[in-house]
């Protein structure tokens, strides 16, 4: 009824804008809610233990592969836990457990693309390690790791999608993307050589 979906709202709304953050924290289900939103950002933004799904994702084909790695699909779950960082930050234990997942996944994400040799592959577990970067900094909640979380969302999108679609067309054009089996690409498409170090000096922060 409409009255009980009334008394499950501790905060007087859906609208996180327009949240009552004193009535929440104040609710007995405070605890299990703020559990349960951590739980659905970890697995909408691929942070560990719940990363995987990603990476296998990048079967799709390329230009899909693009949109899903650099969209706000992916990014969701980093967007719920900069909105709510300023409001929970200081509750026991948001600050130390949501920067421990988003480091761990940026560490565990990192080594993982270091050791493939599908280029797909290294840059889904570079996604995955990003988010947990950007996951970790916005943890804070403080006004300056917020604009930087999202300055990182920004950027993210648009090296990732800029080299997703490089690799796509290395792939249309040698039939591989092993690299251990390619060589030569820049001298075959130099055009496409200079966009994917762009993209990859971007990734890396330069």
């Amino acid at each position: 009824s409409e009255e009980a979906i009334a008394e499950a709202r501790a905060g007087g709304t859906t609208t996180l804008s327009q949240l009552d953050l004193e009535a929440v924290r104040a609710s007995p289900l405070f605890v299990p809610a703020l559990l349960c939103t951590i739980l659905a950002a970890a697995t909408k933004s691929a942070q560990l233990p719940f990363h995987l799904w990603l990476p296998t994702a990048m079967e799709a084909p390329t230009p899909i592969s693009a949109f899903l790695h650099s969209a706000t699909m992916v990014k969701a779950g980093v967007y719920l836990v900069a909105l709510l960082a300023p409001a929970f930050a200081g509750v026991p234990g948001w600050r130390a457990g949501i920067l421990t997942l988003g480091v761990l996944t940026m560490l565990v994400g990192g080594w993982r693309s270091l050791v493939q040799c599908d280029v797909k592959l290294i840059l889904a577990y570079g996604t995955v390690s990003q988010l947990g970067f950007i996951t970790a900094v916005v943890s804070f909640g403080t006004a300056d790791t917020a604009m930087a979380g999202m300055g990182m969302v920004m950027a993210h999108g648009l090296f990732k999608a800029t080299l997703f679609l490089a690799v796509g067309v290395i792939d249309h054009q040698a039939g591989t993307r092993d690299i251990r089996r390619l060589s030569g690409v820049g001298r075959m498409a130099p055009k496409l050589f200079t966009v994917s170090v762009i993209g990859a000096a971007s990734m890396a922060g330069i």
